[in-house]
């Protein structure tokens, strides 16, 4: 292993292409043969890490910088990607919350908690070569039940925890978050709905009809 700062200019470039598009045929193998030379993942201090990333994602966009490909170095893409999350999980979050002081750090975090462990213990650290386009999603104003956005949303979480949204698809943006707020879900707690039920939509629903302050039974 090399020391951290024995990273060359492609090896850091080629991560960066790796995590700043939507490679189809990108795995962790494949990324294995860029950062085999970074440190090993510290699982118990990952949040740690996750904190700093956030933090200068947010103070990068803030600063005009709009050019993501250019905001982290090899060791910081190795643990994006060891964590299966994507460069452009980053740039959603600082934008957000440059733009609308939302989400915060704590959601953003207990978000990507989920997807993380659904990355490392079903997945087994594979990344899914499936990548859902926006116009695949349900319209914004199809409902269930008399629910708007619930059939979009589940189809977003479904996304978010296979690591299968595409760049232009953020699960807690804006509409999501309005969702979220009027029926009283936190965004994590959805997600981890989604996953105990991803083949029983009749249960989330049922959840969100008897969680919902608004939503008559």
């Amino acid at each position: 292993m090399r020391p951290n700062s024995a990273f060359s200019l492609n090896e850091t470039d080629a991560l960066r292409r790796i995590l700043c598009t939507n490679a189809l045929n990108f795995d962790l193998e494949v990324a294995t043969e860029y950062h085999s030379y970074s440190q090993g993942m510290r699982h118990y201090t990952y949040q740690d890490s996750f904190k700093k990333l956030y933090a200068k994602s947010v103070e990068l966009y803030r600063s005009g910088n709009m050019d993501k490909s250019s905001w982290f170095d090899a060791n910081e893409l190795a643990f994006i990607a060891e964590n299966g999350w994507r460069v452009q999980d980053f740039f959603d979050y600082g934008e957000d919350q440059v733009h609308g002081g939302e989400p915060s750090y704590e959601i953003a975090q207990s978000i990507e908690q989920v997807r993380r462990d659904y990355f490392l213990h079903i997945q087994k650290s594979n990344t899914s070569e499936h990548r859902i386009e926006a116009a695949a999603l349900p319209p914004k104003p199809e409902a269930v039940d008399g629910i708007e956005w619930l059939p979009r949303i589940i189809q977003k979480a479904i996304g978010k925890l296979k690591g299968e949204l595409c760049e232009e698809i953020m699960y807690c943006c804006g509409g999501d978050r309005n969702f979220l707020q009027t029926h009283d879900i936190h965004p994590a707690e959805f997600l981890r709905l989604v996953w105990a039920n991803m083949d029983n939509h009749q249960a989330i629903i049922d959840f969100v009809k008897s969680r919902s302050p608004i939503v008559k039974s």
